[in-house]
């Protein structure tokens, strides 16, 4: 049995959302190269997109390594890019073998092999299933045998039976050291060095507009919480990270469970940040331990508010009550942790008129941080099909929850699209002017928020205007 060279590449995709906040680790990838290492494979990565690289000096990683096998993995918005990349690597290397997995392969598995630069698709999660496809490849077997796969045979797309899921992910080993470190970092904190951990896998809400529940089959998974913990604390010890990112949608679900994960993170003391999402209902449900998410090292929160009109939290199937955001939100705002949010704009029925009331209720709401996201029904939910009539984009590069794929009756896309970032240029606006209110936490944070929106954000043209009278913050912090 050959041993196989690997390739994991991120596409050089870019939208300016995530980029303002700081440079993000490929974790998926992290956990392929950990499991195709552990059968004796060489494998890199390449993080070609926190790298800023372009496709010339991709081109000369790819002519220089001479992969057998290029992976990448793909969301909506960054398909287009993936495809590119493994069309490059075809054009370098006819012979190379080339794997997409993530969420918008998983479902949409036909689009992406007719574009016949895909050998082959990982469905769902990918650690056994493109490990087992390696070493099937390595062994010159037949890919039929390996579950969890999408390819072409006799000229239509061939799926092996679904795999089941990992049951122990304590058991599973991210190739950490294979990243360059020196890349990652969280802009609110100049100087850091920035981890994404995964403590969990799944989510078990029902929400229309999300592939989360339909990528994990409704299933929720956790690691023990000194696994986890361990291995926080080894990565500060051994990489230098002080700011985590759990990567988890549900990190919360049980209680007992995440307790003992806060417990220990107290016990331990590991001097880092730790950054997360959850549900409104879990904020409150822990309403009673707050100060112990803050003295653990929590110190930023995101829960899906989405709408503060119930008619569209119920439309999107997401199982809460306007009136437990705005209480959560109050909870992680007493514990001096950063509260952030985010409201879906742009239904059909959306107007200049709604989208400013939606504004003066995020303003009552009162989160840190509030950003005004268009509808994006991704091409393999529900909503997609409930909204398609209405979809004038379908350039999957757009998907990205900047630019409007929908038109309202009522406004234009490019108008829906200035009144979503006025609006939220509108509630920073807001929230600088009332900086004093802040504890001197907060302060600190929205006051180097306040630089990356006016110099690194998306929204930094179109929020010019209304921000720069608060530069002077900015100047007084410095002196």
């Amino acid at each position: 049995m050959g041993k196989k060279r690997i390739l994991l590449v991120t596409p050089p995709y870019h939208c300016g959302m995530l980029e303002a906040a700081g440079t993000w680790l490929p974790l998926g990838l992290v956990y392929l190269a950990g499991a195709v290492r552990e059968a004796g494979h060489e494998v890199i990565i390449y993080d070609a997109m926190s790298l800023y690289h372009g496709w010339e000096e991709i081109a000369c990683l790819i002519e220089d390594f001479k992969p057998h096998i290029l992976a990448s993995g793909a969301i909506t918005a960054t398909v287009n890019d993936s495809l590119k990349l493994c069309h490059l690597a075809k054009e370098i290397d006819p012979q190379v073998i080339t794997v997409l997995g993530n969420v918008h392969p998983t479902f949409m598995y036909e689009e992406v092999l007719a574009s016949g630069v895909v050998d082959f698709i990982v469905r769902g999660e990918g650690e056994e299933t493109f490990s087992e496809l390696v070493e099937c490849l390595a062994a010159e077997d037949n890919p039929q045998k390996v579950a969890g796969l999408a390819f072409l045979k006799d000229g239509g797309p061939f799926l092996t039976p679904e795999r089941p899921f990992v049951v122990d992910l304590d058991r599973l080993k991210p190739a950490w050291d294979l990243l360059d470190w020196s890349v990652y970092t969280y802009h609110p904190q100049p100087g850091s060095r920035l981890a994404i951990v995964s403590s969990s896998r799944g989510c078990v809400a029902g929400c229309l507009f999300c592939s989360q529940r339909l990528f994990w089959r409704g299933s929720w998974r956790a690691r023990s919480p000194e696994a986890f913990v361990d291995e926080l604390a080894y990565l500060r010890r051994v990489y230098g990270v002080d700011v985590v990112m759990i990567s988890d949608e549900y990190p919360t679900r049980d209680r007992q469970r995440w307790q003992r994960i806060l417990d220990l993170l107290l016990q331990r003391d590991l001097e880092i940040e730790i950054l997360m999402e959850t549900r409104v209902d879990d904020i409150i449900r822990d309403e009673d331990i707050m100060e112990k998410y803050r003295l653990a090292g929590i110190t930023h929160i995101y829960v899906g508010v989405e709408s503060p009109d119930q008619q569209k939290i119920d439309l999107f199937q997401k199982d809460i009550r306007v009136e437990a955001s705005k209480k959560a939100l109050d909870i992680i705002n007493r514990a001096d942790i950063v509260s952030e949010t985010s409201f879906v704009v742009g239904t059909p029925d959306e107007t200049k008129d709604s989208l400013n009331q939606t504004l003066e209720l995020a303003k009552f709401y009162d989160p840190d941080m509030a950003f005004f996201l268009p509808l994006t029904p991704w091409p393999y939910t529900p909503l997609y099909q409930r909204f398609r009539d209405y979809i004038e984009d379908y350039n999957y590069s757009h998907y990205n929850l900047i630019e409007p794929i929908i038109r309202p009756l009522a406004m234009s896309r490019a108008e829906l699209r200035r009144a979503m970032f006025s609006a939220t240029g509108r509630f920073f606006a807001h929230k600088f002017a009332r900086l004093e209110t802040l504890t001197p936490y907060k302060r600190g944070f929205m006051l180097t928020v306040l630089q990356l929106l006016l110099e690194r954000s998306y929204l930094a043209s179109e929020m010019m205007s209304l921000l720069v009278p608060f530069k002077r913050f900015l100047k007084g912090n410095a002196s």
